[in-house]
């Protein structure tokens, strides 16, 4: 490959020299609706309802009504595109954020003008429109309106003065309106907001839109692993073994992500809660990764935008939310958590993990174990129960040997087939939170949940029992190298 990727053009550029790996259109497209439309049957994959596949990204040079602007969707949607952006084999990516995580390089200031402020919208203009200024897709039409889904909110803790980025579900709600929807107890913005809310104070943010895909990716980790005041463009910066650079915001006392294609900047408004759906009223939300349509909230906060600031002829990132692309920027740092959690616990019996498209990345974990000695025997349960700890939004878990292509989930259903019984290899905890967008996480689903989010977390233990091992032993073929056969040669005589 040539130069780093180091924002989101040099990503885009990397993938034109990746054959079939980008497809470019300079039709136009109408974001509402259409330009989701057409990326589900090109390349969303994930959980989005078929006909759908994993395809390239898509890159739209015209946007309808927002001349000048273009929109990129799928850069995440393939594990084997986010092995090229990240400079990492596809089955090591999980242990290559593990390892960043614990040797995070801090993001640095820059100082003077930088490329994401290349224009400058301020929102006391008179003509001041944030819907015409960003051209972000309404992804189904029963939507809340306009969704940005790949917007990188960054905010400050108004005690400790830690910064955190993570990504929001934002909805444009009018000119210099934004719905900011926080899971409760679940994202450290949503507390820095809740904190600031007890002191009557409004929370400077940055939305950074159209960044280096070592920033969307590492911002998805979670607590355990990273707690409260740990700032996940650490991990980004290790990830490329340099520092993020930020920039001062030009309107409220915050920093963005400098080479960002567009930023929003604004203020989240103490005691104001918004009706997600308040200009469409259709009780909807926007689709989300588990593969359904959300309700629209009545409790979203809400952010007063004080101005926008972009490249010359910026591009718009955006992604539908059951893709392919949910599955590689929540899955993989969920990989690493595991990788983690397990590897302090008992090293090197964990040989590797992957949080699958079935999951959307955070549901399921396949989690590939070894078991050395007889005295291993049931510490692949204890590696599940660690699993559980280290991401609470996991329900699923199956155990597979070492024998297993964790990676591929025809081999993992083999070992299901194969190596499983229903009465002796199910274990249940039920009555554990989860995840609220589970719509089967719910009492109406079953008498045994007392509460909407609440789940019966399962293992699926697939593994062989040690004793066993000699009598599983699968199909042993001559290791050939094939390519003398498949390089389109004739064959010659002797």
């Amino acid at each position: 490959m040539s130069d780093k990727v180091t924002d989101l053009r040099s990503a885009i550029e990397r993938l034109k020299e990746m054959p079939g790996q980008l497809l470019e259109t300079h039709v136009p497209v109408e974001p509402m609706a259409e330009l989701s439309g057409i990326y589900r049957h090109v390349g969303a994959g994930g959980t989005v309802k078929r006909p759908t596949k994993e395809g390239p990204a898509m890159l739209f040079h015209r946007v309808k009504g927002h001349p000048g602007a273009k929109a990129a969707i799928g850069l995440l949607a393939s594990r084997k595109r986010v092995a090229s952006l990240l400079d990492c084999p596809p089955e090591k990516l999980g242990w290559k954020l593990f390892e960043c995580a614990g040797h995070p390089i801090e993001p640095v200031v820059i100082h003077g003008k930088a490329q994401c402020q290349e224009v400058v919208h301020r929102a006391d203009s008179p003509d001041f429109d944030l819907r015409k200024l960003v051209p972000a897709p309404t992804n189904t039409p029963v939507d809340a309106g306009p969704y940005i889904t790949l917007g990188m909110c960054y905010a400050s803790h108004p005690d400790t003065g830690l910064s955190d980025v993570t990504i929001h579900r934002l909805c444009i709600q009018g000119k210099d309106e934004l719905s900011i929807f926080f899971t409760p107890g679940a994202r450290h913005i949503g507390a820095m907001a809740e904190r600031a809310e007890e002191l009557n104070q409004r929370l400077p943010i940055s939305v950074s839109i159209g960044v280096d895909p070592a920033i969307e990716v590492g911002s998805c980790f979670e607590p355990p692993t990273t707690p409260l005041g740990f700032d996940e463009l650490s991990i980004a910066g290790a990830l490329r073994g340099e520092p993020v650079k930020l920039c001062r915001c030009l309107t409220v006392k915050e920093h963005a992500i400098a080479n960002a294609e567009y930023v929003i900047e604004g203020e989240v408004i103490p005691g104001v809660r918004v009706q997600e759906d308040q200009n469409s009223h259709t009780g909807y939300a926007m689709p989300e990764f588990p593969g359904y349509t959300g309700p629209a909230s009545s409790q979203c906060w809400m952010i007063k935008v004080t101005a926008v600031t972009h490249r010359k002829d910026p591009i718009l990132q955006t992604c539908i939310g059951p893709s392919e692309e949910h599955v590689s920027m929540a899955g993989i740092p969920t990989e690493a958590s595991i990788i983690g959690m397990i590897e302090k616990a008992m090293p090197g019996r964990l040989q590797n993990v992957y949080c699958c498209s079935a999951g959307g990345g955070k549901y399921m974990a396949v989690l590939q174990f070894c078991k050395k000695t007889a005295s291993d025997e049931g510490r692949q349960r204890q590696a599940a129960l660690l699993a559980f700890s280290a991401f609470s939004e996991l329900k699923h878990i199956f155990l597979v040997d070492e024998d297993v292509d964790c990676f591929d989930m025809n081999d993992v259903l083999w070992a299901m087939n194969t190596r499983f019984q229903g009465d002796a290899d199910i274990i249940t905890i039920p009555g554990v939170r989860c995840h609220p967008l589970d719509p089967s996480n719910d009492p109406d689903f079953s008498p045994s949940i007392r509460d909407h989010g609440i789940a019966c977390k399962t293992i699926f233990d697939c593994t062989v029992p040690f004793s066993l091992k000699k009598r599983f032993q699968r199909a042993q073929f001559l290791d050939v190298d094939p390519s003398p056969w498949m390089s389109g040669q004739k064959e010659h005589e002797v």
